[in-house]
């Protein structure tokens, strides 16, 4: 037995059943030195027998003696790394995250039967197939999908990647692990440039692999908001300035008259659209506030807007005159939502799940449509 390392005594140990600690010792020691190549087929049965044993003693140290040396053993028999695999946390991590032994299935099964401390050692795997990454991408704990995502070992398909944007898309950790992947194919980076945070968004418009167009369009939509949020509570006089000096500089864009309608800054709107159509703002107020549609829509048309957006920008005017805003939370939030809610009712073909509350989609989604398309004011 001077292979295995195992003594006469170490056999006596095992037979009369000595301390915990006496056991575990004799478990590191028989494990560390499994080695198929230098064991005759006897010491190698042996030593699997006596594997068979130790993953049902009751002391978890002993079992954990055993991952902790067999961990990374590509001869470890398929039995015992499984039994392993399903043990408690301080006995099962080792083998999930690195043994060789344990294939896609029984993975999946522990995914889907075991707790999330084991679901993110094999998110953490050298390797993970594109099975294995889509059981824990339908997991949607965001420590363990940002610990897949992160992982440029794991292989993880286009299909669960916009699952990943579409269930967890507002998670910082998950935007985070998004951003940093290498890779990324072109429909998760234009879903994901909807959804990401202003934490992220310069780092998401730096990546290599963002199409054409696409960076700038997207540090133009981070500025915008900025833009549009710091002026609601400015006064008149105020936001005639801001607008003014954005027109000056060529900033005064249809998207962001757009976003500010959207986000219920009517005296951004009002003030815009006079500058653009060159009226006074009284005048454009007055316009603007006349019962039918006529005075929204010539001004807007005068204003040389996109046709398509008329609807969305008659849909805030709309929901902000039947909207008293209390100052509470979130009443700009629940404003947005009313006239998206508006907008979806006009066009039944936007492409936008009617239970969308994601403000940026809807622009990014607006912004895609035909100059030409009709629509029923």
């Amino acid at each position: 037995m001077s292979n295995l390392n195992l003594t006469e005594k170490d056999v006596k140990n095992l037979l009369t059943n000595p301390s915990g600690e006496q056991r575990a010792e004799t478990a590191a020691k028989i494990a560390a030195s499994f080695d198929s190549e230098h064991l005759s087929t006897e010491e190698k049965q042996l030593a699997e027998d006596i594997f068979l044993i130790m993953v049902q003693d009751a002391e978890i140290r002993v079992r954990e003696a055993l991952s902790e040396n067999l961990k990374e053993n590509p001869n470890l028999p398929h039995e015992v790394a499984l039994s392993l695999a399903q043990d408690v946390d301080q006995v099962s991590l080792p083998v999930l995250q690195f043994s060789e032994v344990l294939n896609d299935q029984d993975l999946t099964e522990i995914i889907n039967s075991q707790g999330v401390e084991k679901q993110i050692a094999i998110a953490g795997r050298a390797s993970v197939s594109e099975d294995v990454s889509a059981a824990l991408v339908q997991t949607q704990d965001e420590n363990v999908v940002a610990h897949l995502v992160e992982n440029e070992g794991a292989e993880i398909s286009d299909s669960s990647l916009e699952t990943v944007v579409d269930t967890l898309g507002d998670s910082e950790i998950v935007q985070g692990a998004m951003i940093n992947r290498p890779q990324l194919p072109v429909t998760v980076i234009e879903r994901l440039v909807t959804v990401v945070s202003d934490n992220f968004k310069e780092q998401l418009a730096n990546r290599s692999d963002l199409p054409a167009g696409m960076a700038e369009g997207l540090l133009t939509q981070s500025r915008e908001k900025a833009v549009v949020g710091l002026s609601v509570g400015s006064d008149e006089a105020s936001v005639l300035k801001l607008v003014g000096q954005l027109l000056a500089n060529d900033r005064l864009t249809p998207s962001i008259v757009l976003r500010a309608a959207c986000m219920g800054n009517i005296l951004f709107l009002v003030c815009a659209l006079a500058e653009l159509a060159d009226v006074n703002v009284g005048n454009a107020r007055k316009l603007i506030e006349d019962s039918g549609e006529l005075g929204l829509k010539s001004l807007f048309t005068r204003a040389n807007l996109p046709e398509t957006f008329f609807p969305a920008i008659q849909a805030a005017v709309e929901v902000e005159q039947e909207t008293e805003f209390d100052g509470g939370e979130n009443d700009r939030e629940r404003f947005a939502r009313r006239m998206i809610e508006r907008i979806l009712t006009q066009f039944g073909d936007l492409g936008v799940d009617m239970e969308s509350e994601d403000l940026e989609y809807l622009l990014a989604k607006m912004n895609e449509l035909p100059v030409d398309l009709n629509h029923n004011a």
